[in-house]
């Protein structure tokens, strides 16, 4: 796994992950870095530090109060944080399921983020 970009940010070298999603418990990264975490096999893979997304045409979910970008993969699907810098990314392989589903689980961990005042339409 690569580190994203702004990993060094303070809210992402101080992130609180969940200790399990969806029941699977947390797995080791590598790189082991507090802006990265995963959880299961194949893991579901979080990483705080990418720059937050422009306007898109893609899905925007809200889940407990965070909006999300959620767009499809080859092999899953992955999810970002709308209207927050930096923003989180998770990506959940097909076995795990619709990706809403298990959103709400990084929900504390998005609203530490950064607010930029960008919103789901």
């Amino acid at each position: 796994m690569s580190l994203a970009p702004l990993a060094d940010e303070p809210a992402c070298s101080s992130a609180r992950w969940p200790t399990e999603v969806s029941g699977l418990p947390s797995v080791p990264t590598a790189p082991d870095d507090p802006s990265l975490a995963a959880w299961g096999d194949p893991p579901i893979i979080a990483r705080c530090g990418l720059p937050a997304p422009a306007p898109t045409v893609d899905s925007c979910v809200a889940v407990d109060g965070v909006d999300w970008v959620v767009r499809q993969l080859s092999d899953g699907t992955a999810a970002v944080t709308y209207g927050r810098e930096p923003a989180i990314e998770v990506l959940v392989p097909e076995a795990h399921g619709p990706v809403p589903l298990l959103l709400p689980a990084f929900g504390d961990t998005a609203r530490a983020l950064p607010e930029t005042g960008r919103r789901c339409s």
